[in-house]
């Protein structure tokens, strides 16, 4: 569905030169400093994929969108959507497209919301009775019929938001484009919009590329997720596959129904303390192990573990060994600290 073949980008912009007759100077002779937001990147994404596409301010995320929705020409390399080149097919292209840009609307600001989807209709030729019945749908799902008749300007960033979705997808194009769709929303605001990004993807085949800094978003919406960098493409792969990657350890609490004995291999977080009293036993620093212990308080033991170098199976039955299991929690490493390791 979107083909992506070395796209580069790069802006050129005049060197401010200083000193007396400066701008006469430059007027005759401008020299230009070059900035690579782009560097050569490359990738496919498949009909009916929801794909993340993340990384720090300035890595190039947004230039990329604009490159794909044909609002920026790439320096070099190749895009096509459905088979089309955005920049020399961008009719075509638009009319199979929908975009939505978070802090950016195109709806009119001082219409009502019902205005802005009529003239919107009009520009993409959107059938009457078309119109109508996706407009009846929208309605359902986000609720707008709580504010069809409030000018745009008046509209919480919420319900503007909700409001610029529908109008993304009023001509019904199979390709979604999101640039930071929940960004400065409230908790509610976000469910509501995560559902029916959800409900398009999985009920409507609808394929989606979301850029956005809300590791939530990424984790509840995609299941595949790239990263760029500094302008590169430094990751293409599922969540779970990037987790693995870091390596970050799991952390592991287990209570024991009475004493516990904790091997002599393990080490305790103070590397200083050579015991710990109060657990039936005692941590003795010896060796670097796979099971780090981190706590042990009365008959409780916090431990991390990679779970790539050591299975959950094992990792319990090892527990096991030191006493009777009462109770088991696992908490997997945050998402957001996975992704700050891959900046």
């Amino acid at each position: 569905m979107i083909e992506v073949h070395n796209i580069h980008k790069e802006f050129k912009t005049p060197v401010v030169r200083e000193g007396r007759f400066a701008g006469l100077r430059t007027l005759f002779s401008r020299d230009y400093k070059t900035k690579e937001a782009v560097r050569d990147i490359s990738f496919h994404i498949q009909e009916g994929e929801f794909v993340g596409y993340i990384g720090p301010n300035g890595a190039g995320k947004s230039t990329t969108i604009k490159m794909l929705t044909g609002i920026l020409h790439p320096t070099s390399g190749e895009v096509y959507i459905g088979g089309m080149n955005p920049h020399r097919e961008r009719r075509r292209v638009v009319q199979n497209l929908g975009v939505v840009f978070g802090q950016r609307s195109q709806l009119w600001w001082d219409l009502p919301v019902k205005d802005s989807y009529d003239i919107l209709a009009k520009m993409y030729s959107v059938d009457r009775r078309d119109k109508q019945r996706r407009l009846d749908q929208f309605t359902e799902l986000l609720d707008l019929h709580t504010f069809w008749e409030t000018p745009v300007r008046k509209l919480s960033l919420g319900q503007r938001m909700r409001a610029d979705l529908a109008a993304a997808m009023l001509h019904d194009p199979d390709v979604l484009f999101l640039d930071e769709p929940t960004i400065g929303l409230d908790v509610n605001a976000k469910r509501n919009i995560r559902q029916f990004l959800t409900l398009l993807n999985k009920d409507f085949g609808k394929t989606i590329l979301l850029t956005t800094h809300d590791m939530d978003d990424i984790e509840q919406l995609c299941s595949r997720v790239m990263v760029i960098n500094d302008g590169k493409l430094t990751y293409d792969g599922t969540t779970r596959s990037l987790r693995d990657t870091i390596g970050l350890p799991t952390r592991i609490t287990v209570t024991y129904k009475g004493s516990f004995q904790v091997p002599d291999v393990y080490q305790s977080l103070s590397p200083g303390d050579s015991s710990i009293s109060g657990c039936g036993g005692s941590i003795v620093a010896a060796k670097p192990s796979l099971i780090r212990v981190t706590a042990v308080t009365q008959n409780i033991v916090t431990i991390e573990v990679n779970r790539q170098e050591m299975n959950t199976m094992a990792v319990l039955k090892e527990l096991g060994r030191w006493g009777e299991l009462d109770d088991i929690d696992m908490e997997n490493p945050d998402f957001e600290d996975v992704i700050h390791k891959v900046y």
